[in-house]
């Protein structure tokens, strides 16, 4: 019985985690205009990629990386980049990305499982295998490669996303979680400076900090951290000198804000979003519910 229950309170909590990802990624990805080119500098087709995939532009993004990994045939940053792109337009044909931030804890758990594009999912896939692959083949001769530790950190969170928000597998999608952490956790202890590998962390420790003590406690026993702390003060360090997911990160922490009732920060936080992002009318649509 005991365990029954405890079961459904951490399928419960994959619910409530997937609601949080699926909000944060949908509006990252909605994220244009001049801070978008400030993050993403560089005047390489990686670069260029995320820029596209920002600005929803799935096709441009996918040659962009095409290019990438044409000059870079050994990087595993530029197969999972695309299956990023893969992932991410696929969200958009599903709606997926016009999550709310009010949404119903109760109307989001009862969604129906949704019938995924079979050759976007042939690509993505495909896209995964062939990072994963790379970056194995990078570790198995160089352990501590940071590129390709932080690929793998790429790719778990992106299969998480997907077994999540498409498939509807969440406890999967919870372990991809975890396992990325690790990994980012190794990568941060062997460069600190590097900015990005903070989000998985500041992830899972805010994330799993939503719930009661007795299921934090169950999840401790699994091996996940719930250090809400921890996880805003990580998030907070990727907002501010992360690269590639600096937006995912400054977009997580308005939701935290939310989800924490502040509305004058949450607020803040909006308004500086939408004036950062004019063309974005989102940022502003969920200021103006917070008057």
């Amino acid at each position: 019985m005991y365990d029954l229950k405890a079961r459904e309170k951490f399928s419960s909590l994959g619910d409530r985690l997937v609601k949080l990802v699926a909000i944060t990624t949908g509006l990252a990805l909605l994220v244009t205009g001049a801070h978008a080119e400030t993050i993403l500098h560089q005047s390489t087709p990686l670069d260029a990629g995320y820029r596209q995939m920002y600005n929803l532009q799935f096709d441009d993004a996918h040659r962009s990386f095409h290019a990438w990994e044409g000059a870079h045939p050994d990087d595993p940053l530029g197969p999972v980049s695309d299956a990023a792109a893969y992932l991410f337009s696929e969200f958009a044909r599903l709606h997926i990305l016009e999550a709310e931030f009010f949404e119903n804890d109760d109307k989001f758990t009862g969604r129906q499982k949704l019938t995924p594009d079979s050759a976007s999912k042939q690509g993505f896939t495909a896209a995964l295998a062939k990072s994963q692959e790379l970056a194995d083949r990078v570790l198995t001769r160089a352990p501590d490669d940071r590129n390709a530790m932080f690929s793998t950190v790429l790719r778990l969170g992106l299969h998480s996303d997907y077994l999540a928000m498409v498939e509807k597998k969440n406890l999967a999608a919870l372990s991809d979680v975890k396992n990325a952490r690790l990994l980012a956790e190794k990568l941060i202890a062997e460069d600190p400076d590097y900015s990005d590998a903070y989000l998985a962390v500041g992830v899972e420790n805010y994330l799993l900090s939503l719930k009661s003590a007795p299921v934090r406690w169950f999840l401790h026993i699994t091996g996940a951290q719930t250090d809400k702390d921890e996880g805003i003060e990580k998030l907070n360090l990727t907002a501010e000198r992360g690269h590639y997911l600096q937006p995912f990160a400054r977009v997580l922490l308005a939701v935290a804000a939310l989800r924490d009732k502040n509305t004058a920060r949450a607020k803040q936080l909006l308004d500086e979003l939408s004036k950062d992002f004019p063309r974005n009318g989102l940022y502003a649509e969920q200021a103006a519910r917070l008057r």
